[in-house]
């Protein structure tokens, strides 16, 4: 599938943010997205940095999701390549994929936890399959995660047990099992109420600044993007490409105009003194 390449310049506004000293963990190059003959997304283009929260974000129908799963290895592109390192995911042989896949974790959207398995036993399942460890490694591990993110009593706990919040929480520590440098977030503050998004959010920013873990959260939440984002890649679903790559808060104030009326719907909870 071939589209004419008609990018316009994405504004960046800032140097990179995260570690600049090390080499970006991912590179996403001419990436295009569609179902078939239906056009998502096309000429793609960005990286993402060590020790950075990237928000993806843009409005409905734009391919946020489209672009998570493609970034994760669920989808492949109709164009282009997702680097990880020099290893194309997508033309990658099947160890050197299941090499990458067990380099990052993701969480999805309603968390996915296993319903028939307690929290306990859902965060070490995936120690239980790529590691060697023993049982009580296992316990002890999953116990630690959980903690981590706020979840030290729940490892015998039932998924049908746990609030939304707490079944996001979950998620990410069996994300967080095999300790990844990168975490994929799908919307991980949808359908939450304002202080347990906040919570949420405080435990992204821990992540990202004490453990030094990289993540990438796809989210509409425009309060949550400007609290832990240092940078927003804005998906546009009219000319089906990226129109912006930079700080929310300074696309919100000098991005494109599109962007700019997008973001501002957050302006009330983020004022611009604040920038």
């Amino acid at each position: 599938m071939r589209h004419e390449s008609t990018t316009p310049d994405i504004p960046c506004t800032a140097p990179p943010v995260g570690n600049g000293s090390a080499a970006p963990l991912v590179h996403v190059r001419d990436l295009t997205m569609a179902f078939g003959p239906k056009l998502v997304q096309r000429d793609l283009n960005f990286d993402i940095l060590p020790g950075e929260v990237l928000a993806i974000a843009g409005g409905s129908g734009c391919g946020k999701s489209t672009l998570l799963r493609h970034l994760i290895g669920l989808q492949a592109p109709a164009a282009g390549q997702v680097l990880y390192g020099s290893q194309d995911l997508y033309a990658a042989d099947a160890a050197a994929k299941k090499a990458v896949l067990q380099s990052f974790g993701v969480m999805f959207q309603a968390g996915a936890l296993w319903s028939s398995m307690t929290v306990g036993e859902n965060v070490m399942l995936p120690l239980q399959v790529l590691t060697d460890m023993d049982a009580a490694e296992r316990e002890h591990a999953a116990r630690f995660k959980l903690a981590l993110v706020g979840l030290a009593g729940s490892f015998d706990a039932e998924p049908a047990d746990l609030s939304g919040g707490m079944k996001k929480r979950a998620a990410i520590a069996r994300a967080l099992a095999l300790d990844p440098a990168l975490l994929f977030l799908d919307e991980p503050s949808a359908g939450l109420d304002p202080l347990t998004s906040a919570h949420l959010d405080e435990l992204i920013m821990h992540l990202r600044d004490d453990l030094g873990t990289t993540v990438v959260m796809v989210s509409h939440e425009l309060e949550s993007i400007f609290t832990v984002a240092d940078r927003l890649l804005f998906l546009d679903a009219q000319s089906k490409t990226m129109t912006a790559l930079g700080p929310p808060k300074e696309l919100r104030r000098s991005g494109p105009e599109g962007v700019q009326t997008f973001l501002r719907r957050g302006a009330a909870a983020q004022p611009e003194g604040k920038a």
